[in-house]
């Protein structure tokens, strides 16, 4: 039911509560603070209780302390991935040229980026609307946002010169894409969701191209499931790259990385 304009939040967070919010009162606070007026804050929770991620309702997500913008459609990136820029930064502090690949918003090259001061940041997506939030988030940072398949979306200039490269593949099995929560599956891009039959499919293409593109010693990190990690591990193996497992318990979070190796 629309919300009545004026409202007390306590009409707020009852209409979420009855849309299935469980966070209802941390989700009306978040509604409340970021609507200008009324107005936009009743639409705000209509779009919520319709079923829109909170994010894209929000209009921006926290991520590795910075507010990341999003736009509707676009990847919400998740809190686990906070630990793939942890690891990414861990392995390689003075790296000076990051690119995220499959980037959605960009918030993995904005963070890095934020780490990082001073290193030349891309970021690359095949869908337009990311590519558009990407370069929104990368701006303070003098960061560039392409769009393109992969690799095809970089400068050439790029080649053998990443010493972060980061790769937030799909990673579903296109069987198990009908699973998600509705939020992801129904206002998420489907490219960015289904990795193929075994959900290794992107990673595939990631992992053997990485070697032409990172910087001797240059690392390629990606985010997996508990399932698919020692598969996910071979195929990083199998492109030339020292490879190793990192693994947050907490936050339920797999990252893979591999290193070009410097001889």
């Amino acid at each position: 039911m629309p919300l009545p304009v004026p409202f007390s939040p306590s009409a707020v967070v009852s209409a979420l509560r009855a849309a299935g919010c469980v966070f209802a009162e941390d989700e009306a606070e978040l509604i409340l603070a970021t609507a200008r007026t009324p107005e936009e804050a009743a639409g705000m929770v209509d779009r919520r209780a319709a079923g829109l991620p909170l994010e894209q309702v929000l209009g921006w997500a926290e991520f590795h302390g910075l507010r990341v913008t999003l736009e509707p459609g676009v990847f919400v990136p998740r809190r686990r991935t906070e630990f793939l820029v942890d690891q990414a930064l861990a392995a390689a502090p003075d790296a000076t040229v990051v690119v995220d690949l499959c980037c959605g918003s960009g918030a993995l090259g904005a963070a890095l980026a934020a780490a990082l001061d001073g290193a030349e940041v891309h970021a690359a997506d095949i869908d337009p609307a990311a590519v558009r939030c990407a370069q929104r988030n990368l701006a303070a940072f003098g960061g560039r946002a392409h769009q393109g398949d992969l690799y095809d979306a970089l400068p050439a200039g790029l080649r053998g010169r990443i010493g972060v490269l980061t790769a937030n593949v799909p990673y579903v099995p296109t069987a198990e894409v009908a699973l998600l929560p509705a939020e992801a599956r129904e206002h998420e891009p489907l490219a960015a969701l289904d990795g193929g039959a075994d959900g290794l499919d992107v990673l595939r293409r990631v992992a053997a191209g990485a070697p032409g593109w990172l910087a001797p010693g240059g690392c390629l990190l990606t985010e997996t499931s508990e399932r698919q990690a020692p598969a996910a591990v071979r195929v990083f193996e199998t492109a030339g790259l020292t490879t190793r497992l990192a693994v947050n318990e907490d936050l339920y979070a797999h990252v893979v990385i591999g290193v070009r190796p410097r001889a």
